[in-house]
């Protein structure tokens, strides 16, 4: 199957569009998007602009209260209950979704982790790692029938610009032999995101079914929750009133409704249509960078190389346990 080179496409849009821009008044009518961590930051606002634009959301979280209480505004919105940490967690909402019998039109993966303290979930994995990777892979395997149901779906996955930071280390994901670095485990888990999306576009477009990974920008969001106020002072994160927002906005720094831009994009715009397994950032594919370049827009070799994908499909089937049959 021919591959989407991993190149800009002219797409017309820009740092500053906002994810109403880029949807372009698209119909999703009858169209159903899962997208977990809806009820909060780009989710929420991912949430919003989709629904706006005729689809049925379903956002899955630890706190179903919580998510309901968010997702309110939202016409016909449901909040279901999921960890991404917690395997029968991801299998019970699964399991259900399967049995309804209802396709997947869109399956946004949103909710993640950032630069926490070292950490590992109840089967030893690094946090990041299986947060960010893990349960998406999870959750993907176990929905596959709902996304093949839908005659043609797209699955997002959030990466980030910190993928530059590490690429997946193979040898020691972990971080049992080499010692802990918060930056360097969150880069090497959206290393993992913009591989994972590689590799499932490759094995599911031919069931109707591509996948892309997203840069949104750099956004003030509760996923800075774990970092100090000198942390964000030095990134421009924190305003005169000491507020935790960005003090001027560039191609980078982004508002919340322009961070969802790339995400809405790549989940419903026509404009990709027969493309997929490439990383996006600025509401068009990313080009390609030199390795040792960083800080930059972009994305590494690393974080898209096919060997790489597939080595890393086989180490998400082995900690998780199951077998992703694509058919």
């Amino acid at each position: 199957m021919q591959k989407t080179p991993q190149t800009p496409i002219g797409s017309g849009f820009g740092p500053r569009t906002t994810a109403m821009e880029a949807l372009r008044q698209a119909d999703l009518t009858g169209q159903t998007a899962v997208i977990t961590g809806g009820h909060s930051g780009l989710g929420l606002e991912t949430a919003r602009v989709l629904a706006e634009a005729g689809a049925k959301i379903i956002v899955p979280a630890r706190s179903v209260t919580a998510a309901q209480a968010a997702i309110a505004s939202i016409p016909g919105a449901e909040a279901e209950l999921l960890d991404l940490t917690d395997p029968q967690s991801i299998d019970s909402f699964a399991e259900r979704w399967i049995r309804s019998g209802r396709p997947i039109h869109m399956l946004i993966h949103s909710a993640g982790i950032m630069a926490v303290p070292q950490q590992y979930d109840s089967r030893g994995n690094e946090l990041h790692f299986s947060t960010n990777y893990l349960g998406p892979f999870r959750l993907t395997a176990r929905l596959w029938p709902a996304l093949r149901l839908a005659g043609g779906a797209r699955v997002v996955v959030l990466s980030s610009r910190a993928h530059q930071f590490s690429p997946v280390v193979f040898e020691d994901i972990h971080y049992k032999e080499r010692s802990y670095d918060k930056w360097s485990a969150y880069g090497q888990s959206k290393t993992a995101d913009a591989l994972f999306a590689v590799e499932l576009d490759r094995r599911a477009q031919a069931y109707g079914v591509r996948a892309f990974s997203v840069h949104p920008g750099s956004i003030v969001t509760s996923l800075a929750r774990h970092l100090s106020d000198e942390e964000l002072m030095t990134m421009g994160a924190i305003n005169e009133q000491g507020q935790r927002q960005y003090t001027k906005y560039d191609s980078e720094r982004k508002t919340v409704q322009e961070g969802a831009a790339t995400i809405v994009w790549c989940a419903a715009s026509r404009q990709l249509d027969g493309m997929g397994g490439v990383y996006c950032e600025n509401v068009d594919v990313s080009p390609l960078i030199d390795e040792h370049q960083t800080g930059m827009a972009g994305v590494h070799p690393s974080a898209v190389d096919a060997k790489a994908a597939e080595r890393l499909w086989s180490i998400g089937e082995a900690l998780t346990g199951i077998h992703f049959d694509i058919s």
